[in-house]
């Protein structure tokens, strides 16, 4: 499975942005997928997810602001960010949860993962 996330860049404090996933494949058995965030010396910290029934969690320091959706049609998850704040400065990570099995030619069998993760992408913003 591949996840491929988009959509930072470096904005001034109160602006907003967009952050998109795209996965290779289909999302709707998905368990949930996530947005975290990862700010230089932090652990990486979860910030939002939306379940496979459409349900949805937050971060305390983000709601209000950030909201997650997807769109299943387009096998994508997206996080939209408003009145963004200096401290929201990280990288950013899109993260799949859902076991999919994955023809292995090394070990001549099938591989079972349930963790997926896309590269990040870096979101800065300036006071």
């Amino acid at each position: 499975v591949q996840l491929q996330a988009s959509g930072g860049g470096l904005v001034q404090a109160g602006e907003s942005l967009t952050l998109s996933c795209a996965v290779s494949r289909r999302i709707d058995d998905f368990v949930s997928m996530s947005w975290y965030r990862q700010a230089p010396a932090n652990r990486r910290e979860l910030v939002a997810s939306i379940g496979q029934d459409g349900s949805t969690n937050y971060v305390d320091s983000i709601k209000g602001r950030f909201t997650i959706s997807r769109d299943i049609a387009k096998r994508s998850a997206y996080l939209h960010m408003s009145n963004l704040k200096p401290e929201d400065t990280a990288v950013y990570f899109c993260n799949a949860q859902g076991i999919v099995s994955t023809w292995d030619p090394s070990i001549r069998n099938f591989k079972y993962e349930y963790d997926h993760w896309g590269q990040g992408t870096q979101v800065t913003v300036s006071s």
